[in-house]
């Protein structure tokens, strides 16, 4: 099989996706180090040059370079959606790249504008730079989901979903600052992420799948996990004082993700249709 052959657009639009996580994750790292402004507050550049100097600037400097090849990347899924046939895939894919600028921009604000305007470098702004990413990655996971040829009963992949969401998450609540079991340093906070966005991968994949199941009202279940993952990921990243009452928050946006999680699994596992005899015989 050739090289060719191997590279399909299914493929590669999961390669950008997880690209794209891995960065978000990379992105989270950077910021926890204080490495954004190692490079004197310079953007794109790199302590007044193409090249980093020292460690932190190194990372600053790394964190843009794989910006730079994963924004190719999902550029050029969004033009192979549009020279194939068929149209899944294209809006998201679209709207991937129409996003980028967006995010982009926000990046280099946090960067060249820290504590020059009141807005520069703030907690609205970290929020929005992670809303734009979250996003890009669900469009992206959306697309990877519409242009997948997919096997076997719609529930059962459902209740696979669900079951690696339900992981994920309590891998991010353990990661968090809202226990706290290893210090919530750059490591843990890029696992934390990370974790959570499998998590939103999965909770996206139960919910497109379960339009084609007997039991889509079921993805009332699903956006209701995701809401509250984003919320907690949200505090995550320190938009208001962490205090007691918003550790309690944050704790209970996780607890109530795994439980609505970990109900739908249940009523996906009964669910008896006719449509899915390996539901039928699991409930």
């Amino acid at each position: 099989m050739s090289l060719r052959d191997r590279v399909t657009f299914p493929r590669f639009a999961a390669f950008t996706t997880g690209l794209t996580l891995s960065l978000v994750m990379l992105g989270v790292y950077t910021a926890a180090t204080g490495s954004g402004l190692a490079c004197s507050a310079q953007w794109p550049l790199c302590d007044n040059g193409l090249l980093p100097q020292t460690i932190p600037s190194f990372i600053e400097w790394f964190h843009r370079l794989v910006a730079m090849v994963t924004g190719g990347f999902i550029l050029g899924t969004a033009l192979w959606s549009w020279r194939r046939d068929g149209t899944e895939g294209r809006l998201t894919a679209t709207l991937a790249v129409v996003l980028l600028p967006l995010q982009i921009s926000i990046g280099a604000v946090t960067v060249t504008l820290n504590g020059l305007l009141p807005s520069g470098y703030s907690a609205p702004t970290q929020g929005a730079h992670l809303t734009v990413a979250l996003t890009i990655f669900s469009l992206l996971v959306w697309t990877t989901l519409s242009v997948r040829s997919e096997t076997g009963s719609p529930l059962g992949r459902v209740r696979r979903a669900l079951a690696v969401a339900f992981g994920a998450v309590i891998v991010s609540a353990f990661a968090s600052r809202v226990f706290a079991p290893i210090p919530y340093g750059p490591a843990a906070q890029a696992a934390f992420y990370g974790a959570g966005l499998v998590a939103v991968a999965a909770l996206l994949a139960a919910t497109r799948w379960l339009a084609a199941s007997s039991v889509p009202h079921l993805r009332l279940v699903t956006a209701t996990a995701l809401a509250t993952l984003f919320i907690g990921m949200l505090l995550g990243r320190d938009l208001v004082f962490y205090t007691q009452t918003v550790r309690l928050v944050n704790a209970g946006t996780f607890l109530l993700s795994g439980t609505v999680i970990a109900v739908g699994a249940v009523l996906a596992r009964r669910a008896r249709t006719d449509d899915d005899p390996a539901g039928s015989v699991a409930g």
